[in-house]
């Protein structure tokens, strides 16, 4: 078990009550870390610091800030062990993806240290003589980053990285389920010099998680608010926000469609599709919920689709024996199995990797799923997939934007030129030609539409996200007015 303090002006901070709470293993039940537990007034603590440490991070010069991150990425590169121990204990996750998240990560990171010399603003012409105009970017504040379990590092880093590269200091709140995986992050950003109170980490118990993200919302040092996770919760903190007329970043749930084209190469559709739907045990945003495929391709697909998900076992990852980890908890493996009853009794077939045991739970294939099933429209988050029969290839696009969801999608077919004239037609923020769902990488601007959310994370995208676009004008000549 691992002790995880909040971190409020570059110290250890206990809360103010002195609680603190249990994150227990998925897999074992026994105690994964144990942390403070947040009070309201510890997280006013931890913002205050944030508001008073942003003056100095935001003159400081953007070559000074790209060391900082830079040095930052090797720090939280060389805890790849103690993140793959940490995730492992905490949400049952494989090594792969555990050092898939460090990779990531790291990268994140020195894209942001890349964006340090690109906030830049533009001279624009005025037709008042004499008068230079400037539009000009400058940091929003104190950002308030929040991030999910699933993909924790990976997250957990973008919820930061941007900001701090933009000049602004950060709360952090970790997510309630993986507190030691998210405070290994910020002590990677200070073991690469970031000045004390920059950046503060708040941990609190799943108990007060509405109380003190809404006390962070309306703080008033907070300017800007990130949040990553569901779209119930995403909806929650957008009317909190808007009552403080804060704009806030929103990247939350998904039901990513690949479509399976007459003319596609289906084997390289199924290993895109087996990746998008399985890995991480479906626990990714990004991961392929629902499989559409054309009648001229259907019953190929399926039968190479479903021999390869017949291997996709669980087991406890500790042992990287089987290419399925644990999901997070109990309540996921009830809501897949009663996602598969449902359709099952509508009319559906399962082929399935075996039964789960515990949080174990293999791969899962539901095909010839309809618009009366639940698995059609909810978000499994699990290691299960729906395959939808489409009478054509209009009627697959029609599938795939019958979605109040539009994160990520695929569209596989040789031919490039249809291919791409399919991923325009698809209301989605990310689609990808002949290419999985799973997909992301730190430079590209990554976000998604209606239920799945609004505005952009990385790469330049970013910055618009995290400044204040101001214009400021110089007058060069003696003024004349009318009055």
């Amino acid at each position: 078990m691992t002790f995880v303090s909040m971190r409020i002006a570059g110290a250890e901070h206990a809360a103010s009550t002195g609680r603190t709470f249990r994150r227990l293993n998925p897999v074992t039940g026994e105690v994964a870390s144990e942390a403070v537990a947040a009070t309201v007034a510890d997280a006013v603590a931890a913002a205050d610091a944030a508001a008073a440490a942003f003056p100095a991070w935001a003159a400081l010069g953007p070559n000074a800030r790209r060391a900082v991150l830079l040095k930052a990425a090797d720090a939280l590169a060389a805890k790849g062990d103690a993140f793959v121990a940490a995730m492992a204990s905490e949400i049952g996750a494989t090594v792969a993806w555990a050092r898939f998240n460090v990779m990531l990560a790291s990268s994140m990171l020195r894209e942001a240290a890349a964006l340090t010399t690109q906030v830049s603003g533009e001279v624009i012409p005025s037709d008042k003589p004499g008068c230079l105009s400037m539009a000009i970017r400058e940091p929003a504040g104190v950002v308030l980053g929040i991030a999910p379990w699933n993909a924790p590092v990976i997250l957990g880093v973008r919820a930061l990285a941007t900001p701090l590269a933009c000049g602004n200091s950060v709360v952090f709140k970790a997510s309630e389920i993986c507190p030691r995986t998210h405070a290994l992050i910020v002590e990677a950003l200070e073991e690469g010099g970031l000045p004390a109170g920059v950046v503060s980490l708040v941990t609190n118990a799943p108990e007060d998680a509405a109380e003190i993200v809404g006390a962070l919302i309306d703080h008033p040092d907070i300017r800007r608010i990130n949040f990553t996770g569901s779209t119930s919760v995403g909806r929650i903190i957008a009317e909190r926000a808007a009552r403080q007329l804060k704009p806030v970043l929103l990247e939350l749930g998904g039901k990513a469609p690949l479509l399976v084209l007459k003319d596609a190469d289906v084997d390289e559709a199924v290993k895109a599709a087996i990746f998008g739907a399985f890995f991480n045990q479906g626990q990714i945003c990004m991961s392929t919920e629902r499989i559409i495929v054309v009648p001229e391709v259907a019953e190929e697909f399926v039968a190479k689709f479903t021999e390869r998900a017949k291997a996709l076992k669980a087991g406890d990852p500790r042992e990287g024996k089987a290419p399925l980890g644990a999901v997070v908890d109990a309540r996921t493996v009830a809501k897949v199995e009663a996602l598969i009853a449902d359709a099952v009794s509508k009319g559906a077939s399962v082929t399935g990797a075996g039964a789960a045991e515990g949080v174990l739970l293999p791969a899962q294939v539901v095909d010839k799923v309809t618009a009366d099933m639940r698995l059609y429209s909810e978000e499994s988050f699990g290691p299960v997939v729906a395959i939808l029969r489409a009478k054509d290839e209009e009627d697959a696009v029609r599938l795939a934007n019958d979605s109040e969801y539009g994160l990520s999608a695929a569209v596989f077919s040789r031919d490039t030129s249809r291919a791409l004239s399919v991923a325009r037609r698809i209301r989605s923020g990310i689609c990808h030609v002949n290419g999985p769902t799973v997909h992301d990488e730190a430079q590209m601007p990554f976000g998604g539409t209606r239920a799945s959310g609004y505005g952009r994370f990385g790469g330049k995208a970013g910055i618009a996200e995290f400044t204040e676009l101001r214009w400021i004008t110089v007058e060069t000549q003696p003024g004349h007015f009318p009055l």
